[in-house]
């Protein structure tokens, strides 16, 4: 994998606790600044899934009612004519 080259200025409390933290695990710095942002990546994009996922089940029924849906899936009543042509009507 092709690696970019990025400069970072930080105060030098912060460098030298970074430079503990990747000795301590045994990696190079820049290993362990490339594992502290993939660790943070992911567990962002884990908390906006778990986000939305709670978000739809706390408004399940009003999505189903809004878009003729019961919450298990199956087809709801037929839409109301006034919402012809948008999307997931007929």
């Amino acid at each position: 994998m092709a690696k970019t080259q990025l400069n970072v200025r930080v105060d030098e409390a912060t460098a030298e606790a970074a430079r503990e933290r990747a000795l301590q695990r045994g990696v190079s710095m820049n290993r362990y600044i490339e594992e502290l942002v993939l660790r943070d990546a992911g567990e962002v994009g884990q908390t906006f899934v778990e986000a939305a996922s709670d978000f739809m089940k706390q408004y399940e029924r009003v999505f189903a009612e809004e878009f003729g849906r019961d919450p298990g899936g199956a087809p709801g009543p037929a839409a109301p004519a006034d919402r012809e042509g948008l999307p997931g009507t007929t």
